[in-house]
C-alpha cells in the first residue's frame, strides 16, 4: 500500500493543511530510508460499528499470529485505532479500512483509514490525559505509549489516516 498524501488536485480545507504540516514535523525512522522491502501486506474494509472494530482487532491477531510475529502491542493499537474510527469517525453508510504491512526488516506499519477528514485527532506528542475519572479519552496515550511512532495522513479528501509503527525485531 502506498503513502497517502494530498491531492493537489482537489482544493483543502484550511484543516487539512494545518493538520497536514503538523503531522509532518513527526517521523520514524523508516520515513527517512530507501525503499522498503514488503514481506506481508493485508488490507479489510469493515463496519463502522463496535462490532467492525472488535473484528479489527481479531484479524489482526490472526493474521500476525499466522506471520509468526508477536501481536500483543499490535492488538492494542489496532484495537485503539479501530475504535477511534467508529466512534470519531464514523459516516453513516461508509466503512473504515485496516491495513498492516510487515516489512522484511520486521517493521509493522498499521493503518486505519476512515471518511471523517474534518475530524482530526491530536497529533503525536500532543494528546492530554484526561480527568481520573473519565471513561474515555486514552486511546491515543495508549497508542503513543505501545508504538515506536506514530501519525496522521491525510486525503484523499475526505479521508485520513492514523498510523503507527511497531519495530518487531527480536
Amino acid at each position: 500500500m502506498g503513502r497517502h498524501h494530498l491531492d493537489r488536485h482537489i482544493p483543502q480545507p484550511p484543516y487539512f493543511q494545518e493538520a497536514f504540516e503538523l503531522s509532518a514535523q513527526h517521523h520514524c525512522a523508516s520515513d527517512r530510508t530507501a525503499k522498503r522491502h514488503l514481506f506481508r501486506q493485508f488490507t479489510v474494509l469493515l463496519s463502522s460499528t463496535r462490532r467492525g472494530a472488535r473484528l479489527a482487532r481479531l484479524l489482526a491477531t490472526a493474521h500476525l499470529g499466522d506471520w509468526g510475529l508477536p501481536s500483543e502491542s499490535a492488538a492494542h493499537i489496532v484495537a485503539e485505532l479501530a475504535t477511534n474510527a467508529t466512534v470519531h469517525g464514523r459516516v453513516p453508510g461508509r466503512d473504515f479500512q485496516l491495513s498492516l504491512t510487515v516489512h522484511r526488516d520486521a517493521l509493522l506499519r498499521i493503518e486505519v483509514t476512515d471518511t471523517r477528514g474534518e475530524q482530526l485527532p491530536p497529533t503525536p506528542g500532543t494528546a492530554s490525559a484526561p480527568a481520573d475519572d473519565a471513561e474515555s479519552g486514552r486511546g491515543l496515550l495508549i497508542v503513543e505509549a505501545l508504538a515506536d511512532c506514530w501519525g496522521i495522513a491525510l486525503g484523499p479528501v475526505p479521508r485520513k489516516t492514523i498510523w503507527a509503527e511497531l519495530d518487531l525485531a527480536p
